[in-house]
């Protein structure tokens, strides 16, 4: 019985502990062994996976802890790279997969996996000058690695023979191969033909600029591997959430793609994460690698630090959080409830806006809610200057402003432009009033931040809506606090309904918030300014509003 088999079957009996998505990725592995008529012309050739794990084996030893003893391979490990490695096209004996995606906890060996698919892919892999990078944002972060990598190799009496360190890369003669770090900052990323991209902790990358360029490196080699093994991040709506929803697709059979292999180690929910039995379920390699009685300390500190917690959540346990200093934790952010805003007949609504000048978004809210239901419906608009969204599309700035998808966005219709290099905030009204006459929604109250409002527009607002229709909300502690407060409550509670808008939730996420002594609270914007705030702070204005506003509201809808 291959290691493949015999994992994915004591997986599947219960055996060894694991989580739904290794159990999916377990059935289509198991079913590919036992049926492999249903996936022709894929084969599994049990033979050609014995080299790259008699290689790490015999030649790679450990690079830290026990220096120089030899590594050995866990059973889900070997599983791994059976899966890898030996599933292959039946005519040209080419690799099926050339992406494999490993989530688990840290310390759960994925720095020596890594370092040991670098020196398998250079050495052993039967390809000629094989380019093999090690990738991320900075190149500090990509040397990482790659030093590791290097120290593997000191540690090696037989691999220090052959491979030569050289100012910027690990050189092979024998092949003309090289292992390189390379990050989104080196002068060109242009030209390369790799054979091999590791990635450890794709989480760090805040941008997915490099990961596609890199993918599309490898398309001239004839069985290439982008081999990625991260935890879970604070980093919300970058790379690793793109790349984690799309291996969950995978697994889901919502998207097909044979050539994508994904390993998800995490907690089926949040609640397990005091409950010992479920921990391998993110650290596959929990009492053999990764020490039980360290785990069993964090999780008992955590337990009496807040402050610490978010970091057990993601770093071993695998589940989202934003940043620690966070006033929303991401499962009160997350709701995946949807619902169609014209059908549901809504005929009126609270409204709320944060308008900027140049730099920042400019957001609006519409609150509505239904007789008999606490929800509230949340419709948004997101406004940005024509001239830097044109920028970034004629530049192929595929970084984009603030590391986000702006360009896509406006793409959905989540996010409008104004003409020029600066807002028109008449955006705001126009859509407020398109709300009124298109959507047959009227707009009784709209709270506002006074600050950014000329007594020009102003007065269009009150002409369009009545003299009582504008609340000011002054931006202080005695005006935000308690409301704010109940604002949580009610996302927690998954009452605040905004149609999964991506554009809300990295807002929500960004928002941290300043405690005075009393306990009071007031929304602050974080050290980076790249971190867009506004759309939340447009639904608090509409949220205080509605909130004071209530008895009025109800009577009417």
């Amino acid at each position: 019985m291959s290691y493949l088999e015999e994992y994915t079957r004591k997986v599947l009996s219960g055996e060894i502990v694991a989580c739904r998505r290794i159990k999916q990725v377990c059935t289509m592995l198991l079913d590919k062994l036992v049926h492999p008529e249903k996936y022709d012309p894929w084969v599994f050739d049990e033979k050609l996976t014995e080299k790259p794990i008699d290689f790490i084996e015999t030649f790679c030893k450990q690079a830290q802890g026990k220096m120089g003893t030899p590594i050995r391979l866990e059973l889900f490990q070997k599983a791994k790279f059976q899966a890898i490695f030996g599933f292959v096209h039946k005519d040209t004996g080419f690799r099926q997969y050339n992406e494999c995606l490993t989530i688990e906890g840290r310390k759960n060996g994925k720095s020596s996996e890594s370092a040991a698919v670098n020196l398998y892919l250079l050495m052993g892999d039967g390809e000629g000058a094989p380019e093999i990078y090690n990738i991320a944002t900075m190149l500090d972060q990509a040397k990482i690695g790659w030093e590791y990598a290097y120290k593997m190799v000191k540690q090696s009496p037989v691999l220090r023979k052959h491979i030569r360190k050289r100012i910027s890369d690990l050189y092979f003669p024998h092949n003309m191969g090289i292992i390189k770090p390379l990050a989104s900052n080196s002068n060109s990323l242009d030209g390369l033909n790799a054979h091999g991209v590791t990635i450890d902790e794709l989480s760090a990358i805040k941008n997915r600029d490099i990961y596609d360029l890199m993918k599309q490196s490898m398309s001239a080699r004839q069985q290439p591997l982008l081999f990625c093994i991260t935890t879970n991040g604070f980093v919300r709506d970058g790379i690793f959430d793109a790349q984690y929803d799309y291996a969950c697709a995978v697994l889901d059979g919502k998207v097909k793609d044979e050539r994508f292999l994904p390993f998800i180690y995490e907690l089926d929910d949040r609640k397990e994460w005091d409950k010992e039995d479920c921990w391998i379920k993110a650290n596959p390699g929990l009492g053999s690698i990764k020490s039980i009685s360290f785990l069993r300390d964090c999780v008992a500190k955590a337990k009496n630090d807040p402050a610490f917690k978010p970091t057990v959540m993601v770093k071993d346990f695998n589940m989202k959080e934003n940043a620690n200093s966070a006033w929303l934790t991401w499962d009160e952010i997350n709701n995946q409830e949807e619902f169609d805003f014209r059908s549901l007949g809504f005929r009126y609504g609270i409204g709320g806006f944060d308008a900027s000048e140049t730099t920042d978004l400019t957001a609006a809210k519409a609150l509505c809610m239904r007789p008999g239901d606490d929800k509230i419906y949340v419709k948004s608009m997101y406004w940005i200057p024509e001239e830097v969204l044109r920028k970034i599309d004629a530049d192929g700035n595929r970084r984009e402003r603030d590391n986000v998808p702006y360009l896509l966005w406006e793409q959905q219709g989540l996010l409008r432009t104004t003409p020029g290099n600066k807002i028109d905030k008449r955006c705001i009204l126009e859509w407020f009033k398109a709300l009124r006459d298109e959507d047959d929604l009227y707009i009784l109250w709209i709270g506002y931040d006074p600050w950014h409002i000329e007594e020009a527009l102003l007065n269009e607002f009150i002409g369009e809506f009545g003299k009582d229709s504008m609340i000011k909300i002054r931006q202080g502690v005695q005006t935000l606090s308690y409301p704010m407060k109940s604002l949580k409550g009610d996302l927690a509670a998954k009452k605040i309904v905004f149609n999964k808008n991506p554009i809300d939730m990295w807002n929500l996420s960004n928002l941290e918030i300043r405690t005075d002594i009393n306990g009071n609270i007031q929304p602050v914007k974080g050290i980076d300014n790249r971190r867009r705030i506004d759309g939340a702070m447009a639904l608090i204005d509409a949220y205080i509003v509605l909130q004071d506003k209530m008895d009025e509201y109800s009577n009417l809808i």
